[in-house]
């Protein structure tokens, strides 16, 4: 897609017990937000089972929302590895999800989603989410923040993207 056509981007924040996502258009002069929130599962469920929650959920999202191409946070873990084989897994269904429906996946990592949306890398959670809010042209920043990192990886890309074409 080239600068000038509008794309719609699925953004996700990979998580297993909240998985943020959100859609948006970009167009060549406005960004706008279509759908957004969080897939959530049970902490006491098999951790199969939540995975394949989540599945399903984002699924439903991708044909409900039916977007152009998927935008994931790249994980980074310096201290539980716990935590990152269990994100890395549900990590792992988002990008089934999204290649059982032909969407191609765009990766970024924190710095970069930072530094496309704020100019500095190392920008603090509450810059990002300000970005994300004007970006969207919204009254608040979205809630929780889960959904506001997705929606700044789907933002992330579109700019990215502009910048590329």
């Amino acid at each position: 897609m080239t600068y000038t056509e509008a794309m719609r981007i699925l953004g996700i924040d990979p998580g297993t017990g909240i998985l943020g996502f959100g859609v948006v258009d970009m167009h060549a002069q406005k960004t706008t937000m279509v759908d957004a929130g969080v897939i959530r599962t049970p902490p006491h469920t098999a951790h199969d089972e939540r995975l394949e929650e989540i599945y399903d959920a984002l699924t439903e999202i991708i044909a409900e929302t039916k977007p152009d191409m998927v935008s994931i946070e790249k994980l980074f873990f310096s201290k539980n590895i716990t935590t990152a084989m269990t994100v890395s897994e549900a990590r792992g269904v988002v990008v089934l999800a999204a290649r059982k429906a032909r969407l191609p996946i765009h990766e970024y990592t924190p710095m970069q989603i930072k530094q496309s949306l704020t100019g500095y890398g190392k920008a603090d959670k509450k810059q990002v989410q300000e970005m994300v809010r004007m970006q969207l042209g919204l009254k608040e920043v979205p809630k929780p923040d889960d959904c506001a990192d997705a929606l700044a990886a789907a933002i992330t890309h579109g700019l990215m993207s502009r910048t590329q074409s």
